[in-house]
């Protein structure tokens, strides 16, 4: 027995905490079984300092996508003293589908991987390493917005589970499980069509999604499907249908169990009735979204909703004032959400930046608007602009030349779109 320099290794390049990892093994753990773990700040000692050489099976399972690696390799010791058996084809296919899947969203790689040949059986473990993709996928649709590849990648993603589903055998709890997991896959690029304005297509995805949340009977992946049926709605100029879905998701069982997710319901409400003119419905709505989201506890929540809390509500917010001609407040609350808005969220700070903007311009501050929507560019140095923020950018881009084509601030910003658009 002796302390366990690799996890200790790892753990410093997550930049986490003894408790922080304990908490992220349990929100795994609750993902799959519905239950959060009893994995605590003593247990990982234990297995820092070498006491537990060999976690138990859930636990073990949990860190390995939490570290996206073996026990072996996280310097763990199984219990048996003969070497550990070569992989199985089971096993050689869970591991090429995780890093295929990385691959192809780094890369944009098209291929679907393969169905499986044989009938296996399906269990605990095959949902966990399935579910450890999404996180992938998560994070490059925070860093860089909706894209072709992103799509592509958690359609395959999908492909792979329902493949599974045809060709193996489990139990009625576990299928629910792979269905959620395809869900979540299929809402990564409908929501990945959405921030591309790629809106056919995204419909499309989001009629699977809604058909895959309802076969896992799953309250938060049906949540996730009628907000965006919500934000497609408003971005079809469909007003009343993203209310009529806003106040969907609102109905779902989750909403009643996390305020959070009743908060961001409000919130979608509020800016649909802001798109139909009706202010006091609008100012409700977000009165209520910041009534629940005080009453939010700290607890584990989807890594997809990760982008929701004071920062996305005063983004939202802003959306709701400038419908509602309240510039100074849009402009107000945009200030807010940027100074909230954690630094790994870049894409959603290239839209508030822009937001930003047009607040400023409709209170006909065109240089200070000019110089904030140039900066949305620079956010996003080193990736292209994805749909959604290219349509408020063209917004900004003729509310400015409408107000005056010959100020130098309207010169200056005509340049600059010029180029940023040839080289996106």
């Amino acid at each position: 027995m002796g302390d366990n320099q690799e996890i200790r290794r790892r753990m410093r390049e997550l930049n986490i905490t003894q408790v922080e990892l304990a908490h992220r093994v349990n929100s795994r753990i609750r993902a799959i079984t519905g239950r959060y773990g009893t994995c605590s700040e003593r247990t990982v000692r234990d297995w820092v300092t070498g006491k537990i050489t060999w976690p138990h099976e859930r636990q073990r399972l949990a860190l390995e996508a939490v570290f996206d690696c073996t026990a072996e390799q996280l310097g763990f010791k199984p219990r048996r003293k003969n070497p550990a058996p070569p992989p199985t084809e089971k096993d050689v296919k869970r591991q090429t589908f995780l890093k295929g899947l990385a691959a192809t969203a780094a890369v944009g790689l098209t291929s679907a991987p393969a169905a499986a040949t044989t009938r296996t059986t399906i269990g605990t473990s095959d949902v966990i390493r399935l579910r450890a993709g999404l996180e992938t996928l998560d994070a490059l649709d925070d860093h860089r917005g909706g894209h072709g590849a992103l799509e592509r990648a958690a359609l395959a993603g999908a492909n792979q589970v329902q493949a599974l589903q045809r060709n193996g055998t489990a139990s009625e709890r576990i299928r629910d499980r792979l269905f959620s997991v395809a869900a979540d896959y299929t809402a990564v690029a409908a929501w990945s069509c959405i921030d591309a304005r790629e809106l056919e297509r995204a419909q499309q995805h989001l009629d699977t999604c809604m058909r895959l949340a309802g076969l896992a009977r799953d309250p938060i992946a049906t949540f996730r499907t009628w907000n965006m049926i919500a934000i497609l709605a408003y971005q079809l100029g469909n007003y009343p249908d993203a209310v009529a879905a806003a106040r969907a998701a609102q109905r779902t069982g989750i909403t009643r169990r996390d305020p959070m997710f009743a908060s961001l319901a409000h919130a979608r409400t509020a800016i649909g009735n802001a798109g139909l003119g009706d202010r006091q419905g609008a100012l409700r709505s977000i009165g209520m979204a910041q009534d629940a989201l005080s009453r939010a506890r700290n607890e584990p929540r989807p890594t997809w909703f990760a982008f929701y809390g004071p920062a996305e509500l005063q983004a939202l917010t802003s959306i709701v004032q400038d419908h509602l001609g309240d510039a100074a407040s849009a402009e107000g609350a945009s200030h807010q959400a940027l100074a909230l808005l954690p630094a790994q969220f870049r894409r959603n700070r290239g839209l508030a930046t822009a937001r930003l903007a047009l607040a400023q311009l409709h209170q006909r501050e065109m240089e200070l608007a000019v110089h904030t929507a140039s900066a949305a560019f620079d956010v996003m140095a080193g990736a292209p602009i994805p749909g959604r923020m290219r349509t408020l950018l063209g917004d900004f881009h003729r509310e400015l030349l409408t107000l005056s084509t010959n100020a130098p601030a309207a010169q200056e910003w005509a340049d600059r779109y010029r180029a940023e658009w040839s080289r996106t």
